[in-house]
């Protein structure tokens, strides 16, 4: 095997059959989730799915109970191990009164081969915010500046919880960037967010869970083709009955003048309803979304 297949292949992190309770409530039902060396692995679910306690336990807040927990071949509340992670949670609680290169420098003495403050506070989109207080600072800028700590250590797996929460379209678009060139240098990252079109631009892989348990797993292509094909909408008499028996067709059904399908080979259902309809207007084509993929993931849970 080449070595850049190695290197993408090494497992940095990993949750194995784990099953965790808060009393009587089961918030992991025996997960196992591996966290590979440069990938963003998404992970994605409503409230209540999983998804914090497993970042928990991935972080060392949270303990044990029952399976396996490892971070970086060890565990996760070894101090050697928790200097290889970098965590951005929903929860920061920083000191108010500190300034944005204070908190990035002090944060930076924890790790024995920090990144240069300058350099992380460019990463982070924090030029010229050096020297404001963070109480001082927007909830996004503050966001900047947790992402600065979280990557400031070279960590080895970066955990970001919710991470544009509050960002601006371009903020967001430059913590996109910083995202994909730290999957180059070889971090693992593992992503949670509500926003599908995020997990869809950056993931490599998609880990959709519900009520605790992982209900699918796979590339956002692999999901969103598991889920169905291509969308066309066109304005159409044709029979719903008709298209529906055509091979290519998953789906169809119709909202006043339109055919909505969902076709499994979207060449083959254009050429047929062409030659089925001289009369066919407003033809669009457009490919599936992974919001649409995990809408139907949790129906098909429930």
């Amino acid at each position: 095997m080449a070595l850049s297949s190695l290197h993408e292949t090494l497992v940095l992190a990993r949750l194995q059959g784990v099953r965790h309770r808060y009393g009587a409530v089961e918030a992991l039902c025996g997960v196992s989730i591996d966290v590979r060396a440069s990938e963003v692995l998404a992970l994605l679910g409503p409230n209540g799915a999983g998804k914090t306690t497993a970042l928990g336990l991935l972080t060392g807040l949270l303990s044990v109970q029952e399976g396996a927990v490892e971070l970086c071949g060890g565990d996760p509340r070894m101090a050697s191990c928790r200097r290889e992670l970098g965590a951005m949670l929903q929860e920061a609680r920083l000191p108010e009164t500190l300034r944005v290169h204070e908190l990035v420098r002090n944060f930076s003495a924890y790790y024995p081969a920090a990144r240069p403050v300058e350099e992380t506070l460019s990463l982070a989109g924090l030029e010229g915010l050096e020297s404001r207080s963070y109480g001082a600072l927007s909830g996004g800028q503050q966001r900047r500046v947790q992402f600065a700590l979280a990557i400031c250590g070279r960590p080895r797996v970066v955990l970001v919880d919710e991470p544009t929460v509050g960002l601006d379209v371009e903020a967001r678009r430059i913590f996109w960037g910083v995202l994909r060139q730290l999957r180059k240098e070889g971090v693992a990252m593992v992503l949670t967010t509500h926003y599908l079109e995020e997990a869809d631009a950056l993931a490599d892989r998609v880990v959709v869970m519900q009520k605790g348990r992982v209900i699918a797993e796979g590339t956002p292509m692999a999901l969103k083709s598991r889920q169905g094909g291509t969308r066309i909408r066109c304005m159409s008499s044709l029979d719903v009955g008709h298209v529906a028996a055509w091979p290519s067709v998953r789906s169809v059904h119709r909202e006043a003048a339109h055919l909505l399908i969902e076709s499994t080979a979207p060449e083959a259902t254009v050429r047929e309803l062409l030659a089925c309809d001289a009369a066919l207007s407003a033809l669009e084509v457009s490919p599936r979304r992974l919001e649409d993929a995990f809408v139907e993931l949790m129906q098909e849970a429930a």
